[in-house]
């Protein structure tokens, strides 16, 4: 495994391995065994670094959320689980009532959600200290400032560390952290957003943005981590949920211009010469980039994270990846 710093503070930051573990579905549609069996091979093989929020997953039986963080806490006791996981939780997305639907009814991101769902993620986990906190998704509803000083609470009273942000468009995370940088607060230092080899449109509206897609990588952001080099970017579904790999599985619609049989067909080409699957291509196109990234990686089987366990080994050439990144 392979291992990179995350964040400033020496009081907060954490190294973790360059492959994150995505526990988004662990304890609804990955059984409880499944799911203890993928940590327990992902932690042998040195990750140490696992994704959850506590809105996961409502969506399957129609909850509010917390089965993914109520099964990584009894996974934390029963293995004995200590300091050197690293385990990443977002909250203002969690729906207000059980639902199976997405909607606008969430908690959202006022001073007085951040501190009770931070408390109930703390319990959830069977944690002291959540090691990074996210803000899942933007709260026009709600002024920044008051966002920004109520994760910062979280931090000075030892209930946080590192800060995180997500489904936000650029400018508001940049407002966010100028607002904390005036004020001598912790700001956001880790930005989890949708990004693969394939490149999404973000022009189309979305639920969350009549504007586009608020959630996914597009140049202004790629731009803005490439020049801020302490923060650090988190790529979540990079691998299309097997698009690259399943002939049964269509492109999202999103994927669907005319950049990307381009890019297909040089995949394709490297994934031949080097003998891995188009997904340990893609993970390791995004691990050695210019600019690096941390590919968040789901697995519903031990199988699956092999393959994507496999990739921290790859290294691309140069020639490959100029390959790769000059497709059109």
């Amino acid at each position: 495994m392979r291992y990179r710093t995350i964040g400033q503070d020496p009081a907060t930051r954490r190294e973790v391995s360059v492959l994150s573990l995505g526990a988004m579905r662990f304890g609804t549609s990955t059984d409880e065994a499944t799911s203890f069996a993928i940590l327990d091979r992902y932690a042998e093989a040195g990750g140490t670094f696992i994704d959850t929020s506590n809105n996961y997953a409502f969506w399957v039986d129609g909850t509010q959320g917390g089965e993914s963080e109520e099964l990584l806490g009894r996974w934390r006791r029963s293995r004995g689980v200590g300091d050197g996981i690293t385990i990443a939780t977002k909250l203002g997305a969690r729906p207000n009532t059980p639902t199976s639907t997405f909607s606008h009814d969430i908690e959202g991101l006022s001073a007085t959600v951040i501190r009770e769902s931070a408390e109930r993620s703390r319990e959830r986990l069977g944690v002291d200290r959540l090691d990074l906190l996210y803000a899942h998704v933007e709260d026009r509803d709600v002024p920044v400032t008051e966002t920004v000083e109520a994760f910062a609470g979280l931090v000075a009273d030892g209930t946080a560390g590192l800060l995180g942000v997500s489904n936000h468009w650029a400018w508001r995370v940049e407002r966010a952290r100028n607002v904390a940088a005036a004020a001598g607060l912790p700001g956001y230092e880790v930005l989890q957003y949708h990004h693969s080899y394939l490149r999404r449109r973000t022009d189309l509206p979305t639920l969350r943005s009549a504007d586009g897609e608020l959630g996914a990588v597009a140049g202004d952001l790629l731009s803005y981590v490439r020049d801020e080099p302490s923060l650090t970017l988190v790529a979540y579904s990079p691998l299309l949920g097997g698009a690259y790999t399943r002939d049964d599985k269509p492109l999202d619609p999103g994927l669907d211009h005319a950049g990307t049989p381009a890019r297909l067909e040089a995949l394709r080409a490297v994934s031949k010469e080097t003998g891995a699957t188009p997904n340990q291509v893609v993970l390791s196109w995004l691990i050695g980039g210019e600019i690096p990234v941390i590919p968040l990686v789901g697995a519903s089987s031990v199988a699956q994270l092999e393959e994507s366990l496999a990739a921290v080994d790859l290294d691309l050439t140069p020639e490959q990846r100029a390959r790769l990144d000059e497709a059109r």
